[in-house]
């Protein structure tokens, strides 16, 4: 605890008063010279908190949230099909640890909780908030600051997003899988509903129409369980099972016609949505092994899968921690409402897409 004076206990608790006792000024000049506030001199100031640190002083955080007349919290809601991906977790604790670097708490607001008021909270940070979720529409709707991952598809704007160029780095895998003798990459993405998975889309498709090779793409529901997911890849594989009543179920617009019979059969696979690549590698093995597989989300199960997949990691502790600070920024006004700021992404080559002989 360090050396006392003035008749300061070992075993007692360091207060401001006690702060105060010591440095031979009041209980109010302790507290503005901490603060920064206040007339206080800098050679008081100086003294009074060489006194602090040498005490071990820690504000009471209830009594600053108080004087700043905070809640000293901050909510956080993500889709709730993403509380079950390890890709939420990482997000959670990357908030959840800012948060704490700012002596602030996190209340994770879910969809099953119908309010009549306002959550009790600073700010919110929404996770890859989906168009049309009626929790995320109410929430923009407090008037609270808020922070977006990724943009929110829906009319109205947070006041502040942190996003990342997912096209560009989709078309970085694709160019990777073209180097690795793909000429006709698929994909299996979610609906345009969240802003990832709309980039995800829009970035294969202007690869296609840049590279002339026909879209091969289905689409499944955001929250697609392993069947589902299982059936898209065998639709697009075009052994059956799965495949689709008309082209157009498993094809964008111009995509032509499905699989092998267009003489072009999918030799690559995108899985864009959490978890699915892990879901069709034993698929694509009992289809004869040479199609190449990749994912747009990175995960343990994707390192650790035999052979390792290829996968965009998304760096979702670090995009938590990212959309925390932005969001106390915001309440502090070091930054400004309409602030946007990139996301840093990266590609992890594997054996899963090894470059054919």
């Amino acid at each position: 605890m360090g050396h006392y004076h003035r008749g300061v206990q070992a075993d007692e608790p360091v207060t401001i008063l006690t702060v105060a006792r010591e440095a031979g000024v009041s209980k109010t000049t302790a507290s503005d010279a901490l603060r920064g506030s206040g007339r206080v001199s800098e050679r008081t100031r100086e003294t009074v908190v060489a006194v602090a640190e040498r005490l071990g002083y820690v504000p009471n955080g209830s009594a600053r949230h108080l004087r700043k007349a905070s809640t000293g919290t901050i909510g956080l809601h993500v889709p709730e099909v993403l509380t079950r991906s390890a890709y939420y977790m990482s997000f959670v604790f990357g908030v959840v640890e800012q948060a704490a670097r700012h002596d602030y708490d996190v209340t994770l607001i879910t969809a099953g909780q119908r309010r009549a008021r306002p959550p009790r909270v600073d700010g919110l940070v929404l996770g890859d908030p989906l168009g049309g979720d009626p929790v995320v529409e109410s929430l923009m709707a407090t008037g609270l600051p808020a922070v977006t991952c990724e943009r929110f598809p829906g009319a109205r704007q947070a006041d502040g997003v942190v996003w990342s160029e997912h096209a560009l780095m989709l078309a970085r895998l694709l160019d990777h899988l073209r180097s690795a003798g793909s000429v006709r990459p698929g994909l299996i993405v979610a609906g345009d509903e969240s802003d990832w998975a709309a980039s995800v889309h829009r970035g294969y498709q202007e690869w296609c129409g840049r590279n002339g090779v026909p879209p091969l793409v289905r689409r499944v529901s955001f929250d697609a369980t392993g069947e589902e997911v299982r059936a898209a890849a065998r639709a697009l594989l075009g052994t059956g099972g799965g495949t689709p009543r008309t082209a157009g179920d498993a094809l964008s617009a111009g995509g032509g016609t499905l699989g092998a019979r267009d003489g072009l059969p999918m030799d690559a696979l995108v899985c864009a949505p959490a978890g699915a690549a892990t879901e069709v590698a034993p698929l694509l093995r009992e289809a004869g092994g040479g199609v190449l597989l990749a994912s747009c989300v990175d995960s343990a199960a994707t390192r650790m899968a035999d052979p390792p997949i290829t996968a965009i990691d998304l760096r979702p502790r670090e995009a938590g921690a990212s959309c925390a600070e932005l969001l106390f920024e915001l309440l502090s006004g070091a930054a400004q409402p309409g602030t946007e700021r990139v996301h840093p992404i990266e590609l992890e080559i594997r054996a899963s897409t090894t470059p054919r002989p």
